[in-house]
């Protein structure tokens, strides 16, 4: 399994992923607050469970919170991003061995095992398949406006949505491709985080 910085670089190659960087030391930070800290450690798949993911907005609190950060159990680094506003999706690819490579798409974060809300496709897929797969969630009403919020930009995530599923084209060594999760909103969408596992 690749770690979170190798899969953002190879990710970084088909869609935006926010400014960041890997430190040891909180002096090295070159980026604006406000920020996202997240541990880098193989010991940890889901970095929430043991709160190794922090939000900071300001130098005391960035300094604080990465000092809580590398203290935490097998934690080599830090990632440190740039914050992004939006609605959390999932964006999945995995190898099946009958079906070859599929798609997977649902609302992201902490929710995604919780509410189950996803919808699957055999790759590569079609706007028209992006855009049943969008209205194929329950949660819908997240991405196209709910109680005055802002729709997010729906003709962006469908392109996305058709790039992704295109990826195994060129890398068929994919075993599979977690983007969790892509951050979207009514003008642009970026991955924060990602896990790729090769074959």
């Amino acid at each position: 399994m690749k770690t979170v910085e190798d899969s953002l670089n190879f990710i970084e190659k088909f869609l935006p992923v926010p400014q960041r960087q890997v430190i040891k030391n909180v002096k090295d930070v070159n980026l604006k607050l406000p920020l996202v800290l997240k541990i880098i450690s193989s010991k940890f798949s889901h970095k929430t469970e043991v709160k190794g993911v922090r939000i900071v907005n300001s130098e005391e609190e960035l300094e604080k919170n990465f000092d809580e950060l590398m203290k935490i159990k097998g934690t080599k680094a830090v990632l440190v991003q740039e914050f992004v506003k939006g609605i959390e999706l999932i964006i999945g690819i995995k190898k099946d061995p009958s079906f070859g490579h599929a798609i997977m798409f649902g609302v992201g974060g902490v929710m995604v095992e919780l509410l189950k809300d996803v919808s699957f496709r055999i790759c590569p897929i079609t706007n028209k398949d992006a855009e049943e797969m969008i209205d194929d969630l329950k949660a819908k009403d997240l991405l196209t406006g709910f109680r005055g919020s802002k729709s997010v930009n729906l003709n962006l995530l469908k392109r996305i949505l058709v790039k992704v599923s295109n990826i195994p084209l060129k890398n068929k060594n994919i075993k599979e491709l977690d983007i969790n999760p892509l951050i979207i909103n009514d003008k642009h969408a970026f991955v924060v985080d990602a896990r790729l596992e090769l074959d």
